[in-house]
């Protein structure tokens, strides 16, 4: 499968070693993020502050892969989609979202998740971007979508409906399937907070050619 690289010999062991070491770093990068929004140090705390990023940058750079990290699946299949800007644990700008199969209530064909958007992802003051808003819904519907791991569907059409603004702060997101017609699975779902629905989509999903039979 195109951008999925196959690591032979990596225990669940080894990957759970690695999610410890990894998925840290990325959560004080985010809240580096939000520190770098919010913070109103003077010049010469700005001028350190910058000489330690750059001197840890130079530290990571050592030893890196060439392009983006792709998904890399284990011997044992798992996935591992860690730069992903939505769900990935080692990219700083995904919230980053925990899908649960089986929504709140249970059953088949829900996906749920559950997640902080703060200073990082404003639009308008206070609110969440609209973009950021319509990332998660295209994420959550391609999962709920996308239910074997063998066969990924990809985003045909995604439609979305603002009801309101969404809030900055602790949000969450649930998916459905509504029907498939051959090749095409449609799907709905919704962002919202403790008030109700911020906002509601549908999409239609598709296997790339390379995954269809």
């Amino acid at each position: 499968m195109p951008g999925f690289t196959h690591v032979e010999g990596l225990s669940s062991a080894d990957v759970q070693r690695l999610r410890e070491t990894y998925e840290p770093l990325a959560q004080s990068v985010r809240e580096l993020i939000d520190a770098t929004i919010r913070s109103e140090v003077d010049g010469a705390d700005v001028a350190a502050a910058k000489a330690h990023i750059d001197a840890a940058i130079e530290l990571l750079r050592a030893e890196q892969i060439d392009g983006p990290f792709g998904v890399r699946v284990t011997s044992d299949g798992d996935r591992m989609p860690w730069g992903n800007p939505a769900i990935g644990i080692r990219n700083a700008i995904a919230p980053p979202l925990r899908i649960v199969r089986g929504g709140e209530g249970g059953g088949e064909g829900v996906v749920s998740a559950a997640f902080h958007l703060g200073a990082a992802y404003e639009g308008p003051p206070g609110q969440v971007h609209g973009g950021i808003v319509a990332m998660v819904l295209d994420h959550v519907l391609g999962e709920v979508a996308a239910s074997d791991p063998n066969t990924p569907r990809f985003t045909g059409t995604l439609t979305i409906r603002y009801l309101r603004a969404t809030p900055l702060g602790d949000l969450r997101a649930e998916g459905r399937i509504t029907r498939t017609d051959g090749i095409k699975t449609f799907a709905v779902g919704h962002v919202y907070d403790a008030e109700g629905i911020t906002a509601e989509a549908e999409g239609v999903f598709i296997p790339p050619k390379w995954a269809r039979g």
